[in-house]
């Protein structure tokens, strides 16, 4: 049944598992069947775990959780479990065989949901890049084309989600490795309000708030429900999201009314969209205008401020160059230069010259943003509409590792945060979708997936996926597949 189950989103896996069309066992041995078969051309999963998920799966037959026998696949950074392999995409951790000693609250909540973890997807080195190519583990490549990145950070999810291996993947998000994978790959990408999914018991808060943990989907009714049962405050949470109305499921049939939608197609801070992002933003906001909605172009003076990439490298890199001092702290060890990527150690080294007080004026000017894009929507805007990245994806290797230039991957890689960083430092949900393919031409070949970005305001997951699923069923997608899908 392998073919067959790689074609069902997680809620008609459910439902398959719920009138005994299949069984868990046969649910998770097709999936295993499928990255065993295709995960070499992909490079997605670094870390199998088949016979633990197999003694699981015995577990939830006739289990009534609600997503009991669905099987997942957990990004390999955040998302830690207990006992088994962790690596961050670092090459140090891989040798050291670095294991996290407890699950963190988001596993167990992808446990308590019923879903069956059975691997580890791969991941840049810290989740520095928008494509994943880590010395440790080798690229990984797009489903729809293998000469092209499938992104990063998520990469490895975004390539397991998009290549059929699973109908849904553990994901993260600190600059837009949520989104940017999914409009790369063809998929739901949605990166919820800060503090709606928690870092704990070991983190209260990744990369000072900018970073988020979710999933990546290929259905909107996909997301929402793993929303519903994945996010949530735990205890001892440093903040947490107000909590929703109603249920993020329901929130798809409620109806929006006309709402005020703001559009950004051209270019921001300099950095010009490629032809065809424009297309499908414009081609969006034109839908949505036949929906009722009322559409015109505006967005955020605030985004235009050319200061906020100096203080989002300001907060990363000090926190890059804390993450060397605890993974040194946790190994017993002291890091040198040898034992990371060269971007990691001179991010790091960057960070280690921060004054104190330098990273608390960036931190106070990251709040004031906030406050500044939170005008616009209390100025009457209910949604922002803009292209996901400017750029579709790029080669595999065009971001790699340099040692003569350690910056240059960084550097290279403004076009693909270019519209979603900010609403990192902001904490607003964001969510990107697919908005079509490249038409070629130019620096990239026909049938590349690109992405629209939806923005809310804080706590508006329920809007943007109420939104998202009216620009799904006006444009449906789900049914394009890559060919490796079939």
């Amino acid at each position: 049944m392998s073919s067959e189950s790689a074609l069902l989103d997680v809620t008609a896996q459910v439902e398959g598992l719920r009138s005994g069309e299949f069984s868990a066992r046969e649910l998770l041995e097709a999936a295993i069947e499928r990255v065993e078969r295709l995960n070499g051309q992909l490079g997605s999963v670094i870390h199998s775990d088949f016979d633990w998920a197999m003694d699981q799966v015995e577990a939830v037959e006739g289990d009534k959780t609600p997503l009991a026998g669905v099987p997942f696949l957990m990004k390999d950074i955040g998302g830690e479990q207990g006992g088994r392999p962790f690596g961050a995409g670092m090459a140090l951790l891989a040798r050291h065989d670095y294991r996290a000693a407890e699950d963190s609250y988001f596993t167990q909540k992808v446990r308590k949901a019923g879903l069956i973890p059975f691997g580890r997807t791969n991941t840049p080195e810290l989740a520095l890049l928008p494509t994943t190519e880590p010395v440790a583990h080798g690229p990984t490549r797009n489903p729809w084309n293998p000469e092209y990145s499938s992104g990063g950070s998520s990469g490895g999810a975004s390539a397991a989600v998009a290549g059929g291996l699973v109908a849904a993947a553990h994901a993260s998000d600190g600059g837009g490795s949520i989104r940017g994978p999914a409009s790369m790959c063809g998929l739901v990408g949605l990166k919820p309000t800060r503090g709606r999914c928690s870092f704990g018991p070991s983190s209260g808060e990744r990369w000072s708030g900018f970073s988020n943990e979710f999933v990546l989907t290929r259905t909107v009714r996909d997301s929402a429900l793993l929303l519903d049962l994945l996010s949530g405050a735990m205890p001892g949470d440093p903040y947490a999201a107000p909590p929703p109305k109603h249920s993020f499921s329901s929130s798809l049939e409620r109806p929006t009314g006309p709402l005020r939608i703001g559009f950004l197609s051209g270019s921001l801070r300099g950095i010009p969209p490629h032809p065809d992002f424009i297309q499908a933003v414009e081609h969006c906001a034109a839908v949505f205008e036949s929906l009722g909605h009322q559409v015109e172009q505006a967005h955020p003076v605030a985004l235009e401020d050319t200061a906020t990439i100096v203080h989002y490298l300001t907060v990363v890199t000090c926190n890059v160059a804390r993450a060397i001092e605890a993974w040194q702290e946790k190994l017993g060890i002291e890091i040198s230069p040898d034992d990371v990527e060269p971007l990691t150690w001179a991010l790091a080294e960057r960070g280690r010259e921060i004054p104190a007080t330098q990273l608390l004026a960036s931190i106070e000017y990251v709040h004031q943003l906030g406050r500044r894009f939170a005008s616009w929507w209390e100025g009457g805007f209910d949604v922002l509409m803009t292209p996901t990245q400017a750029a579709p994806p790029p080669r595999i290797g065009q971001l790699a590792s340099n040692p003569d230039e350690p910056m240059a991957p960084f550097v290279l890689s403004s076009p693909y945060g270019i519209y979603t960083l900010p609403f990192n430092l902001s904490g607003q949900p964001a969510i990107s979708l697919p908005g079509g393919v490249t038409q070629g031409g130019g620096d990239w070949p026909a049938g590349l997936p690109l992405g629209v970005q939806l923005v809310g305001s804080q706590g508006e997951e329920g809007l943007l996926l109420s939104l998202a699923r009216q620009w799904e069923e006006a444009s449906p997608w789900s049914s394009h597949r890559p060919a490796i899908f079939g």
